[in-house]
């Protein structure tokens, strides 16, 4: 082979690595969706709900050949916890962070440095206080998911006064503060009317749940209807019920949509429950990321993921599904 020939060979090879080499710096500066980060943090790393948030966020973020970053409070009301998740992920380069926020407020400053560093943040299943201090929201309506819970409690009283008995959640939270003001809209009572009995926060968390409802039955032993912010904390309320010889009167409403509450509609423990989507949250938020990263475009407002109430007692002017299709479409 003469050396002219070779100098035009070796001319060749070289011009395709550049090529290649400009192809893949293209995409990794934004023409595709390879290598993008995502970061996302949940309230806590144990709550099946917050799992199923990370299980479907990974796999989508997987789907578009993007890389998830995941991390969690230790504790549901580690605000601290968050903060440092936050500062973490912005130090590792993510174009975008989806967070369940533990507390509504007290994650703002947090946010928006982060925001100030070009990150797009989205709050999924819990707004923040202001909901614009984040690009976005992906969640349930919370309001609403507390109204079907209330409006079904109203018809299973079939008339009777209620004597209401409020397993609420997390103070601040705005989870909490949507599901109860929904619950006393569905119900038809408002926060001062002499029928709310009693409330208790719960955290959400089955142990305490039953510890306050216990307190509760002690001070109001003739309670006949219960709120509670999610089915962990259903699931305690009916059992201090139960071991108070009043499960039978006590009416229980929920929200959440895991396929344990739903087991748990089915056998009687709850009699109604609010199923949620928490993976179209994850979905949707890895997507408007992996978008805001191709081409700038950022994600706005609230984007309502659904919610549907389940129940095998269905009352009057209260739409609902059983728990044949809430065991097709529960999560966890």
């Amino acid at each position: 082979m003469s050396n002219r020939k070779s100098l035009r060979i070796a001319a060749m090879c070289c011009a395709l690595t550049v090529s290649f080499a400009s192809v893949a710096a293209c995409n990794r500066d934004g023409g595709s969706s390879s290598g993008v980060k995502v970061g996302l943090i949940t309230k806590t790393d144990t709550n099946p709900f917050f799992v199923k948030i990370r299980e479907a966020a990974k796999k989508e973020a997987d789907s578009k050949g993007a890389n998830l970053v995941a991390l969690a409070g230790k504790f549901d009301g580690d605000n601290e916890g968050q903060v440092a998740a936050i500062e973490n992920l912005v130090s590792q380069g993510v174009k975008g962070i989806l967070i369940t926020p533990n507390s509504s407020t007290g994650i703002l400053a947090a946010i928006k440095k982060a925001r100030d560093a070009g990150v797009v943040v989205i709050a999924l299943d819990t707004a923040t206080d202001p909901e614009s201090a984040v690009d976005a929201t992906f969640a349930t309506d919370n309001k609403e998911a507390g109204r079907l819970q209330g409006a079904w409690v109203k018809g299973a009283l079939a008339g009777k006064p209620a004597k209401l008995l409020m397993l609420d959640g997390t103070a601040g939270s705005t989870v909490s503060e949507f599901r109860h003001q929904g619950f006393l809209e569905g119900i038809g009572l408002t926060e001062t009317s002499p029928e709310v009995a009693g409330k208790e926060n719960t955290n959400g968390d089955q142990t305490k749940a039953q510890t306050a409802m216990e307190n509760l039955l002690q001070r109001v032993p003739d309670a006949n209807a219960l709120y509670t912010i999610n089915e962990p904390a259903a699931a305690g309320g009916h059992e201090a019920a139960k071991k108070a010889g009043k499960a039978a009167q006590v009416v229980i409403g929920s929200v959440d949509g895991s396929c344990t509450g739903v087991r748990n509609v089915k056998a009687g423990i709850i009699g109604a429950t609010v199923l949620q989507f928490p993976a179209k949250m994850a979905e949707q938020g890895v997507d408007a990321v992996v978008a805001f990263a191709k081409d700038g475009t950022k994600p706005t407002g609230f984007n309502n993921t659904g919610s549907q109430l389940v129940t095998d007692k269905p009352v009057a002017g209260v739409p609902s599904k059983d728990t044949a299709w809430g065991e097709q479409n529960c999560w966890g």
